[in-house]
């Protein structure tokens, strides 16, 4: 008898046995989208920045345009239940504080996304860059960073806003009589927001070069362009994320004092319009138009940095 005939074949009609101990089953592990979902402040604050994008997105097509510069009562009527319209009052040509609140999101939406992409552009590009080839490169780009940030961030953004607003074409017409004032605004916060950045993305990437996943990929005969998109940006990715989160909240309050030293948004109706017309509102007793666009500020600079706080912590774990 060979030795094929002494091994035992498996019956397939056999039962298990009840008794019999089981490998533990090994838990998979949650992504990190569904431990952030797990978070109910989280869910909360995402919630709230949803509705203030949904806000803007409306805004951006026009549907609050006319709800935002009708009037619906008379000058400066107290926040009432009668109907939606009045439920924050009205302004002094009686128009609703509720309907120009949602209306101005549309800008806070605009300034965000225009400054966020230049700025985010911008410090991912020279921050890599400065961190992977170093040399010439790192401290040209160093010296940059570093002039900019000697300089008062508000005095380079009014300065180069002064410059955009006030260029004019062949024509005589200037940048903000053919386009308005939101370009120039976009421009002056996205070309001064890259610096921090520039130096954080610079320190991680200068770690991440001396990695031996770098050194193997060097070796393995990948090229730069390969190393930086397939290696180095997703492990910085995280760190774009945060910084968008956190700075978007400032851009917003840029747009408030900027239109509240004059230089801002002077035509359609902003967050930073409405605190400026209620500045001397407040002293005859009418709170609502500066308590609306207070409070809408407040909600999405605490959702936006609580929602930056919990991906850096999850990153960190």
């Amino acid at each position: 008898m060979s030795d094929a005939t002494l091994i035992q074949q498996p019956d397939p009609t056999a039962q298990p046995d009840p008794t019999a101990q089981t490998a533990p089953s090994i838990p998979r592990p949650k992504s990190d989208w569904r431990m952030l979902m797990a978070r109910p402040v989280t869910v909360v604050c995402l919630a709230i920045a949803g509705l203030f994008l949904l806000a803007g997105i409306l805004g951006c097509f026009g549907f609050m345009t006319n709800l935002a510069m009708a009037k619906v009562g008379n000058s400066y009527d107290p926040p009432s239940l009668a109907r939606p319209a009045l439920w924050l009052g009205t302004d002094i040509l009686g128009r609703s504080i509720l309907w120009r609140t949602i209306y101005g999101t549309r800008v806070a939406l605009m300034i965000t996304a225009g400054a966020s992409v230049l700025s985010l552009g911008i410090g991912t590009v020279l921050g890599i860059c400065a961190g992977y080839f170093g040399g010439w490169v790192d401290v040209l780009i160093t010296w940059m960073f570093t002039t900019i940030n000697s300089i008062p961030w508000i005095l380079l953004v009014v300065g180069i806003t002064f410059a955009l607003q006030g260029h004019e074409f062949a024509n005589g017409e200037t940048i903000k009589d053919r386009y308005g004032d939101l370009p120039a605004i976009i421009a002056a916060l996205g070309l001064t927001g890259w610096v921090g950045l520039c130096r954080l993305l610079r320190g991680e990437v200068l770690k991440l070069r001396a990695s031996d996943y770098i050194q193997a990929a060097r070796a393995s005969g990948a090229g730069t362009f390969r190393i930086l998109f397939r290696h180095i940006f997703p492990n910085v990715r995280h760190l774009i994320i945060i910084t968008f989160s956190l700075s978007a909240v400032g851009y917003v309050q840029a747009e408030v004092a900027l239109t509240f030293i004059g230089i801002g948004i002077s035509e359609k109706p902003s967050w930073g319009r409405m605190i400026t017309d209620a500045k001397l509102e407040i002293l005859r007793g009418v709170w609502w138009q500066m308590a609306a666009a207070s409070t809408a500020i407040l909600l999405l600079s605490i959702s936006l940095n609580l929602i930056g706080d919990a991906l850096s912590n999850q990153r960190g774990k």
